[in-house]
């Protein structure tokens, strides 16, 4: 003799075990620290010029250097070195006296000629010019504060 099937739709499903329970809220909390971590940008005291005719003008008026920052709201090496590099207090001090900075968003209006004019093809890139446009020196990529301050001491 055969055994009844139950008519209960919710008998014949199985109980997942608890492993797969953990496992799953596990990685679900590990994927959203990341994506936390990967994306949040601390506020910053550099004193970020509004445009580069705006950067340039200061640095002739101050005999500065200008620092250009080419950077993307999608761009998440930008947002590690905003977060890790511009957001650090040593980096903030040098950055406001020794030079003009000015972040350029790609996308934003007038910011194309400006990576036509330095060939800029991705992000972050960060050129370091005088009070001209003339290149000093340039970092392509992420890079740590470090080599940022080192970039820096070459203005």
């Amino acid at each position: 003799m055969k055994p009844e099937k139950s008519t209960d739709p919710g008998s014949s499903k199985k109980k997942s075990h608890p492993f797969w329970r953990w496992f799953w809220l596990s990685f679900l909390v590990a994927s959203l620290a990341y994506a936390w971590h990967s994306f949040y940008v601390p506020p910053n005291d550099v004193d970020w010029a509004d445009d580069i005719v705006a950067a340039r003008q200061a640095a002739s008026d101050s005999e500065r250097p200008v620092l250009m920052f080419f950077t993307a709201d999608w761009c998440v090496p930008c947002r590690m070195m905003k977060r890790k590099v511009f957001a650090d207090p040593e980096v903030m001090t040098e950055v406001n006296a020794r030079v003009i900075p000015v972040m350029i968003h790609a996308g934003d209006p007038g910011a194309d000629e400006a990576f036509e004019r330095y060939k800029v093809q991705g992000t972050p890139i960060t050129i370091l010019t005088d009070s001209q446009g003339v290149v000093i020196d340039y970092a392509v990529g992420g890079i740590d504060k470090s080599e940022f301050l080192e970039l820096l001491d070459k203005s």
